[in-house]
């Protein structure tokens, strides 16, 4: 479990994340959606360390990490997987080696282990053909499962992030890189928080979504109460994504 507790950010004079509270469960889907600009990556970054809140704090399992040592932040830190928007596979090294990258970093493993866990990552994610493939032997689809498979290279991970994870993919790829997302995490029993302007990916698997607006919290529930809203930023929102005529089986207009 991750709780934001009051976490604020300005930059310069500008007012960036205002007084956010949260919960981030464990084995759950959890979703920060709201459009452009709003502070979903924002919070994100603050979320991993990489922004420092003014205000607020960030608990991974009670443990704080704002003020944390050193080496508890490192502690921590080892717990975390990442799949990118760009998916940030090293161009020069095979798919193997991709995976293979943060055992190599952080970890003194021998590497008939580290081999034995990247090929059990890929085959985990469908892709144990595609070893000795580099990224640009690969489809967009091909290289987020990869960067799945490398989050979870780490027998630690207890904490899974994703940005924008359908970024550049069509449909029927992008449900499959959701469906994955959502069966590892509940497979793993990890803590999963995904920001995504995606709709249909939150209507699929978003069991705990927090929409942000002009870097204020204005709702937060599940896919199955997001069209109860009686929040006008979010409805707006959802119109704008032309999915409250689709998913309340209205005719569409356009």
């Amino acid at each position: 479990m991750i709780e934001v507790k009051n976490v604020s950010k300005k930059f310069g004079d500008k007012d960036v994340l205002k007084n956010i509270s949260g919960v981030f469960k464990r084995g759950m889907t959890n979703m920060i959606i709201g459009a452009s600009g709003t502070g979903k990556s924002v919070l994100l970054k603050n979320i991993v360390g990489l922004v420092i809140p003014d205000e607020g704090k960030v608990l991974y399992d009670e443990r704080d990490f704002i003020k944390a040592s050193k080496e508890e932040k490192k502690d921590i830190r080892q717990e975390i997987g990442m799949l990118f928007q760009g998916s940030a596979l090293f161009d020069s090294k095979t798919v193997e080696e991709n995976v293979r990258f943060p055992l190599d970093m952080l970890t003194q493993m021998p590497l008939d282990a580290k081999m034995d866990r990247v090929h059990f990552c890929l085959k985990r994610v469908g892709l144990e053909n595609a070893a000795k493939k580099t990224p640009s032997e690969i489809s967009g689809g091909m290289k987020k499962r990869v960067g799945i498979a490398r989050a979870i290279a780490l027998e630690t991970t207890r904490y899974l992030f994703c940005d924008e994870p359908n970024s550049g993919l069509d449909p029927l790829t992008s449900i499959r890189i959701d469906n994955l997302i959502q069966e590892i995490t509940q497979e793993y029993d990890i803590t999963t928080i995904i920001v995504s302007h995606d709709m249909n990916s939150v209507m699929e698997i978003g069991e705990y979504i927090m929409f942000l607006h002009q870097g204020e919290k204005k709702w937060e529930g599940s896919n199955e109460t997001l069209f109860d809203s009686d929040v006008p930023e979010l409805n707006e929102f959802l119109f704008s994504n032309k999915l409250m005529r689709r998913f309340k089986n209205e005719p569409s207009s356009a």
